[in-house]
């Protein structure tokens, strides 16, 4: 047992391999960058690094609990690992930052789209922490095509100043 935890005092990896872990938490970093930067185009209050930071934050979460899932605590049978929880967690956190952002001024409802792409930065942290990097690729992709074309389309309806 004290082998064990003196492994994992020098950096080694059970789990995750470093090079793994260092790529996933880099594409995190890089995907939440990329909604960050729509959002700090627009002159939004929660713009590159704070999209940056959640998804790297999220990302962190998911390589964590699948190191703790990988260490020995005694009897396999006993040991829950529960991703699910470890999923709500980083929701309810991030959904925290998200309401901070969001205000009312002058019965006007401000900034729930910041909010809201705060979250799913949060999510494209956990999709590339638990290996998913495609799937947290096109989802950056996507949101940021539609944050783009209907911001066009609304400028063209009269609806958005």
């Amino acid at each position: 047992m004290l082998e064990v935890f003196l492994n994992e005092l020098d950096g080694t990896f059970s789990a995750v391999h470093p090079v793994v872990a260092a790529a996933r938490l880099l594409a995190a970093l890089a995907l939440g960058a990329v909604i960050g930067m729509e959002r700090e185009h627009q002159r939004k209050p929660a713009g590159l690094r704070t999209h940056m930071l959640v998804s790297m934050a999220a990302c962190l979460f998911i390589l964590v609990s699948q190191q703790l899932a990988s260490m020995p605590f005694g009897n396999e049978e006993l040991k829950r690992v529960d991703p699910l929880r470890l999923i709500e967690a980083v929701t309810a956190g991030v959904a925290f930052l998200a309401a901070g952002v969001i205000f009312t001024s002058g019965g006007e409802v401000r900034n729930i789209t910041t909010g809201a792409s705060m979250w799913l930065a949060g999510a494209i942290g956990l999709a590339c922490g638990s290996g998913q990097m495609p799937l947290a690729a096109m989802t950056a992709v996507i949101v940021v095509v539609v944050l783009t074309l209907l911001r066009l389309l609304e400028h063209r309806m009269g609806t958005k100043g």
